[in-house]
């Protein structure tokens, strides 16, 4: 072979291999349930480090938010995966017949809490029971709190709608909020100028998974691979997102959503691991997305008491176990 021949033999070995690697990986889209910001922090990471590629996969994010609605779009096939929020949009979809299910819950724990004002006889989780008010939001109201009443002794007499401004809450030293644990104790630290009590749901009952991802019965069937790989990718990415470098992540979430600040993203990430939201109980031997289903059975219990979910639901077609629970990413893991 002269040089020339040679020259042009590589261009096509290199081309040839380029475009196996374009074909190699699959585009899929990930919707999530509201703007970037660090509760989305691992997905971002899998994609900004390469984690997705390495399994074959290219991965776009679509952002929520107040005017989207992901799932009618996973449901119409516009999009490959969805974030859900808890177990109760699973349980609803195979009331209603719908082919989808979560394959993975990347929070160990819903981040909602309850916040109080301290001194104020609000300081433990029995007390709050006895606040004057308690500010919660349409969502909630109809969910959790339902479960509160039912379970707990709240008075549903007391309850006033959230409109996402803390000045209430803070005005009313008496009253008790709803919030993200990752969200609206920082903003009531800015702007009311002391750190509420906070109470994890998670930690006194409320023992729903959430963020899980959602994927139609159909893209399981004719792509296993596809949600094998998105799945063990983004568990990946929550170990590095965690505990390792995550600039670069946190760079594509403010890029995304630009009124995302670094003070906000620190504070987020730090309360996802103070309150173990991602990496706690089954995820600490079962890897980051752990589900079981005893777990997943105990909260549909407390649903149907609390008249949130309807009797007589074969929860097993909500969710599958199939892709998750076999400790991926777990040597990722530092302290």
């Amino acid at each position: 072979m002269h040089g020339k021949e040679k020259i042009l033999a590589g261009a096509i070995a290199l081309l040839a291999a380029s475009t196996l690697g374009a074909a190699a990986n699959e585009k899929v889209t990930f919707g999530t349930n509201w703007l970037a910001e660090p509760e989305h922090g691992g997905y971002y990471q899998a994609i900004a480090d390469g984690t997705y590629a390495a399994c074959g996969l290219d991965v776009t994010i679509m952002q929520g938010g107040p005017q989207v609605s992901g799932r009618p779009m996973l449901l119409a096939g516009k999009i490959d995966f969805y974030m859900g929020g808890n177990l109760l949009s699973a349980f609803d979809a195979v009331q209603q017949g719908i082919p989808m299910r979560v394959v993975a819950a990347d929070f160990q724990k819903d981040p909602q809490v309850i916040m109080s004002q301290p001194g104020q006889g609000l300081d433990k989780w029995e007390d709050l029971k006895n606040a004057d008010q308690y500010i919660l939001g349409d969502e909630g109201a109809q969910t959790f709190f339902q479960w509160m009443v039912t379970d707990l002794g709240f008075d549903a007499a007391k309850r006033v709608p959230y409109t996402f401004n803390p000045a209430p809450f803070i005005a009313n030293k008496k009253s008790i909020q709803q919030g993200y644990v990752t969200s609206e104790p920082f903003a009531v630290q800015k702007q009311g100028g002391f750190v509420p009590n906070q109470f994890l749901l998670a930690d006194n009952g409320w023992d729903t998974y959430a963020t899980t991802i959602e994927v139609m019965q159909d893209t399981i069937d004719k792509r296993p691979e596809v949600v094998q790989c998105f799945v063990d990718g983004s568990a990946k990415g929550w170990y590095n997102y965690l505990y390792g470098d995550n600039k670069a992540a946190n760079d594509m979430i403010k890029k995304d959503n630009p009124d995302m600040t670094d003070e906000q993203i620190a504070f987020s990430i730090e309360q996802l691991k103070k309150f173990g939201i991602v990496d706690s109980g089954d995820s600490e031997k079962l890897g980051i997305g752990a589900m079981t289903d005893a777990r997943i059975q105990s909260f549909y219990d407390k649903m149907v008491k609390a008249k949130v979910a309807q009797t007589g639901i074969d929860i097993k077609k909500a969710y599958t176990l199939a892709f998750i629970n076999k400790g991926v990413g777990l040597e990722l893991k530092k302290k």
